[in-house]
C-alpha cells in the first residue's frame, strides 16, 4: 500500500524549522577588516590580494 502510494504521488522533502534559523545569523569574518584588505596584518596572502586590489583598482585610471 505505501509502495504504491509513493509511487503515484511521489516523496515530499520538506526541510525543518531550525535549519531556516541559520540564515539569519551573521557569519563574523576577517575578510572585510580594514587591515586584512590592505594587507597590514603580516599574512603574506593578505598583502598579495591587497596587491592585487590596487592593480585592480587603478588599471583604468590613467585613461
Amino acid at each position: 500500500m505505501d509502495i504504491e502510494k509513493v509511487l503515484t504521488e511521489g516523496i515530499v522533502f520538506r526541510g525543518s524549522k531550525s535549519s531556516s534559523g541559520k540564515k539569519n545569523e551573521k557569519v563574523k569574518t576577517k575578510a572585510k577588516k580594514k587591515s586584512y584588505i590592505t594587507g597590514q596584518h603580516g599574512s603574506g596572502a593578505a598583502k598579495m590580494k591587497a596587491d592585487y586590489r590596487r592593480r585592480r583598482a587603478n588599471r583604468h585610471k590613467n585613461g
